[in-house]
């Protein structure tokens, strides 16, 4: 993959309108830990929104998107579509207790919901694990995916007599050296200040990229007639292009019970980076960071919309282009199912691009992994930093000295990412694999993360023995020797692991939460008149403070969170179909959506 002058003139430009962002809000970042974290709470919601987006649409996510394609068409990508109706209930019914607690991450909440020896304990464990463990794993399967788009467009060499370790591999770590070099530039002189606003830029480029190559590779295959007949050949039967699995073929690819764990159950029981029960992570984080909670709620609307309805075609299509014109790909799939079919992606870009598509290609792919990184750089040191380091060693620190510890801090997660991404490539974990591996490791978690807000007797205990027994069960359960002695010769799917971890680690924490005492009323009236729960759950609370003015649209807002995802489920069919000429179902999906889209816009004034 040849890069012309325009595509150097590309890449040249956006690394230096990048590095210029970040030194602009240097300053401004640099006054505390308020401004370094959370821009001093005065984001509007469009850039908080859309730095969310930003921040999922990471080089993994085309070619995991891909890889599911290929191997189970288009119906593969309910692994993540199935997180929408729990995205919508992050939006109506905890985007403003989030904004309310006024924290700068979602671990501080445990300050705020529990007191005692645990508490602490719980927030240092779990500062520590997210930081340094969890977040390691997404920066490490995000460079693998960056490693792999390098390796097949710029540093490919298809001759074998002259391909060396030094022309492709070892470039492709050179180049992400570079970037990361410049993210850590960027990210720890502005803080999330120049995060957000480069995420802006960098989504609005990502897109721009993949949508133009969508359009050049669908047209290289001869539109979208042909490339239906190319895939469904390609694939072995029609369900490649079917939004829902087969559930009637004597042996479905997806069995019915599994699709329903996952539409049904996982968005609530299994905590998941970006599509955490109740709300977590860089999303809590960009939440915080609104001006108010009005903006907290729309910001994380337009994310949820964007996220799952105006994202996925683009590369969706460029996955059917890639199954049509690599029959190898699903055929590699089938001979050995460890195979990563992702790589069918950066495929067409090396093929297809012409001069200027491949430079705003590549920076597509450049925006999405750097606005990733800088996101878990400065996320990941939030919670070091603020949920560890000032509590334990600088609780009189001045605000100086905590914006430096936070500029250390953010490069320490960046090397440990960087570490995880090496020993991750070294392993040959495909991104998919890794999204589904790191669901069910946080599976059962995610009910104990939402009913903390509404129920007063959870405490300390239940979240600690959730986090451990998730563990725990998981790592039972994934033993061959475990599955053999409780299913015989069935082999379990990730998604039925998923779902007996959870069970068991919901039954453990619940009995761990009444064997152990609630939390002091001193602490749980604090939490009760700042937060302002609605719902039953209170009720020995509420006696006792009837003064305080909760909630009293928790009901409404359930009915907004499922008519959202109404939104989410009728919009990616319509876009289908809209694409394919299927147009009697493309106008009865849209009419679904607004009807839905309708009905929101109502709730949304009520609530405000």
């Amino acid at each position: 993959m040849q890069l012309s002058a325009i595509d150097w003139a590309i890449i040249v430009g956006y690394f230096v309108l990048t590095i210029g962002i970040g030194l602009f809000f240097t300053r401004r970042a640099g006054k505390n830990l308020s401004e370094f974290f959370v821009s001093g709470r005065s984001l509007p919601w469009w850039i908080a929104g859309t730095s969310m987006v930003a921040t999922t649409f990471a080089a993994d996510t085309p070619l995991a998107v891909t890889g599911l394609v290929v191997k189970n068409g288009l119906a593969g990508n309910w692994f993540w579509w199935a997180f929408a109706l729990g995205g919508m209930f992050t939006v109506f019914v905890y985007a403003r207790l989030w904004r309310r607690s006024e924290v700068m991450t979602d671990v501080e909440l445990i300050k705020l919901r529990y007191s005692g020896p645990a508490a602490k304990g719980l927030r240092y464990l779990r500062a520590v694990y997210v930081a340094l463990i969890v977040n390691p794993i997404i920066i490490g399967w995000v460079i693998g995916a960056m490693l792999t788009v390098l390796e097949q467009t710029v540093f490919f060499n298809n001759d074998p007599a002259e391909a060396s370790a030094w022309t492709s591999t070892s470039l492709s770590w050179i180049t992400i050296i570079v970037m990361l070099a410049v993210v850590g530039v960027y990210c720890t002189l502005s803080g999330l200040w120049g995060v957000a606003f480069s995420d802006m830029i960098q989504f609005c480029l990502a897109m721009g990229g993949c949508i133009w190559l969508a359009i050049v590779a669908v047209q290289h295959v001869g539109g979208v007639d042909v490339l239906s007949q190319k895939v469904e050949a390609n694939f072995g039967n029609s369900q490649a292009l079917s939004y829902l699995p087969d559930f009637g073929v004597a042996d479905p690819w997806m069995p019915i019970h599994v699709f329903l764990i996952m539409l049904t159950m996982q968005w609530w029981a299994t905590w998941y980076p970006g599509a955490e029960p109740g709300g977590g992570g860089y999303v809590v984080q960009r939440m915080a960071s609104c001006k108010d909670e009005r903006n907290s709620v729309l910001a994380t609307l337009w994310y949820q919309i964007a996220h799952y309805c105006i994202r996925p075609w683009p590369w969706i299509m460029i996955s059917f282009v890639a199954l049509a014109m690599y029959p190898q790909l699903r055929e590699s799939y089938l001979a050995d199912n460890s195979y990563d079919a992702g790589v069918g992606f950066p495929m067409v870009m090396r093929e297809l691009c012409g001069p200027g598509l491949r430079g705003l290609i590549l920076v597509a792919f450049f925006a999405a992994f750097m606005s990733t990184i800088s996101t878990q750089m400065n996320w990941g040191a939030s919670y070091l930093v603020r949920d560890f380091v000032q509590p334990l060693f600088l609780s009189n620190a001045s605000d100086r000295q905590l914006t430096q510890c936070s500029r250390i801090v953010s490069v320490l997660v960046l090397l440990v990412g960087l570490t995880a991404g090496y020993l991750m490539k070294q392993q040959g974990l495909s991104v998919d694999d890794a999204w589904k591996i790191l669901a069910a490791l946080g599976a059962g978690t995610g009910l104990v993360f939402m009913l903390r807000w509404f129920w007063w007797r959870i405490n300390a205990w239940s979240e600690i023995v959730a986090m451990l027994a998730s563990l725990l069960f998981f790592s039972l359960l994934t033993q061959p020797g475990t599955q053999s002695a409780l299913f015989g010769d069935y082999t379990l799917r990730t998604e039925e692991i998923m779902a007996l971890v959870a069970g068991l680690t919901i039954a453990t924490w619940l009995m761990a939460t009444f064997l152990t005492p609630p939390e002091s009323d001193s602490v749980l009236a604090n939490f009760y008149c700042k937060i302002r729960p609605g719902g039953p759950g209170w009720k020995p609370i509420a006696k006792e403070n009837p003064h305080v003015d909760v909630d009293q649209d928790l009901g409404i807002s359930i009915v907004g969170a499922l008519l959202a995802a109404g939104i989410v489920y009728a919009t990616i069919p319509a876009i289908g179909y809209l694409i394919f000429g299927q147009l009697t179902q493309a106008i009865i999906c849209f009419a679904i959506a607004g009807v839905c889209a309708v009905a929101v816009a109502l709730i949304l004034r009520r609530i405000f």
